[in-house]
C-alpha cells in the first residue's frame, strides 16, 4: 500500500493480508471484513484501500471513493440478505468512538436497529 510498513494503519494490514479478517467483499478500491467486536448480527467494516485518518481529512478527489463505499456496502447487504434494512456509520473522532485512524463504514443490520444511536 502507499505507507511505509511502520506506518501502516490496521485496515492496510488486513488489506496487505499481514493480519487475517473475514473479508467478505473485495475490489480494488475497497475490502470489507467482518467486524471482531460486532453490534449488530450483521457488522461489516467497508474500508476503502486509500488510507485517510477520518472524515475530517477527506479532500475533493475523494469524493467518487467514499461514493464507491457506499455503493460496495449495498451490495454487501444484498449478498447478507439484509432484505428488511441495515444502517450505514462514519464515526470521525474521539468523541465519535473512532478507533482506527483509517476511514471505515460501518454496515450493521440484521436485528431491528434502534434511535437515537449511542
Amino acid at each position: 500500500m502507499g505507507s511505509d510498513m511502520a506506518d501502516k494503519t490496521l485496515f492496510e494490514k488486513i488489506a496487505d493480508r499481514e493480519i487475517p479478517a473475514d473479508i467478505v467483499y473485495e475490489d480494488d478500491t475497497c475490502l470489507a471484513f467482518r467486524d471482531i467486536n460486532p453490534q449488530a448480527p450483521v457488522h461489516i467494516l467497508v474500508v476503502p484501500r486509500k488510507p485517510i485518518p477520518s472524515l475530517d481529512d477527506l479532500e475533493m478527489e475523494d469524493e467518487i471513493l467514499v461514493g464507491h463505499l457506499f455503493i460496495a456496502a449495498k451490495q454487501i447487504a444484498q449478498q447478507e440478505g439484509l432484505t428488511g434494512g441495515y444502517r450505514t456509520v462514519f464515526n470521525c473522532g474521539e468523541d465519535a468512538v473512532q478507533t482506527v485512524p483509517h476511514i471505515h463504514l460501518h454496515l450493521l443490520g440484521g436485528r431491528k436497529l434502534t434511535w437515537p444511536p449511542g
